[in-house]
């Protein structure tokens, strides 16, 4: 399809990194400050030609294709602060990157426009929001990482990616990270953490090399939507153990590209034994690693998000 010219927020940093690999003009707004939403191209992550900075109250002169939201602000507030109305009769998707909040089962979608795309990142998103009656599509993840990070596991310890996990609580597992810990040796990275580990954020450019040098990724999320460190750690060809909700079910096959079991005693079990047979954990992420190049491969990514570009703009 031609390139078109589509318009989105800086919502997401790492997924907005795969994003713009999709072959098109990607606009971002920003503003001074780089409020929420408005802090462009991050010069560590964003690298590519197709990616531009544009004051957001120019914006609205922008000859334009696409409008992707990302964020509820981005569809209640922001386009009628920055688009004209022209831009905002545009061919539009909202990419729904969360699970449903407040209730699992009974959350409306703040949007529901019948003339907007929904995109789902996980079916377990879409089938749990109350989608109404837009259209929806799922595009999972994929990940765009640096391809020299490959899964040494030499470090006898286990690390958890998990941002701003004391404020978050239990919805990512905070009380099981913390009982675990007593158990087993684990570390653990993100924004906001810092009282919990002093390694605290690692820069995104360098994440990978460091935790591929762990052991294992555990993560005790309860209630997310597929957590990208989860499947950046199955592109490094590294061990998951994780709780078996939400979607991991169907990604991860218990014993072959990793651990999953609804009953956290299960996973210290098998942190312990990855810890004890580091053979057992190398075979285990060559499965991981085999499992994301096929399911959540950069081509496959970049098709599907053409196919909804495609279908909005018809």
């Amino acid at each position: 399809m031609k390139p078109l010219k589509i318009l989105t927020w800086a919502i997401h940093g790492s997924y907005l990194n795969v994003l713009t690999h999709v072959p098109h003009e990607w606009y971002l707004p920003v503003k001074p400050g780089g409020p929420p939403g408005y802090g462009g191209v991050d010069g560590g992550l964003l690298k590519h030609d197709y990616v531009r900075n544009v004051p957001a109250d120019e914006a609205c002169d922008l000859d334009l294709d696409v409008i992707v939201f990302q964020h509820p602000q981005n569809y209640q507030k922001d386009q009628f602060e920055i688009l004209s109305p022209e831009q905002r009769q545009l061919p539009r998707i909202y990419l729904e990157h969360n699970v449903p909040q407040p209730h699992a089962v009974d959350s409306r979608h703040p949007v529901g426009d019948s003339q907007v795309l929904l995109v789902h990142v996980t079916h377990f998103n879409r089938l749990m929001w109350d989608n109404g009656q837009m259209a929806t599509r799922v595009i999972e993840h994929s990940v765009a990482i640096d391809p020299e990070a490959r899964y040494s596991g030499q470090l006898e310890r286990g690390i958890t990616v998990v941002n701003s996990m004391p404020r978050r609580g239990r919805a990512v597992g905070l009380d099981l990270f913390e009982q675990a810990r007593t158990r087993v040796p684990l570390d653990i990275a993100g924004m906001e953490n810092e009282a919990l580990h002093p390694i605290g954020d690692i820069a995104y450019p360098v994440l990978h090399r460091r935790i591929a040098k762990y052991r294992f990724l555990y993560s005790p999320i309860r209630y997310t939507s597929l957590p990208l460190a989860i499947v950046e750690a199955l592109h490094v060809g590294m061990p998951v153990v994780a709780l078996a909700t939400t979607e991991l079910p169907s990604v991860i096959e218990d014993g072959v590209t990793g651990y999953v079991s609804p009953n956290p005693e299960v996973l210290v079990d098998r942190m312990r034994f990855l810890l004890d047979n580091p053979r057992e954990a190398r075979r285990v992420g060559d499965n991981a690693r085999a499992l994301a190049q096929r399911r959540f491969g950069l081509d496959r990514f970049i098709e599907d998000w053409n196919q909804a570009l495609a279908q909005v703009t018809a």
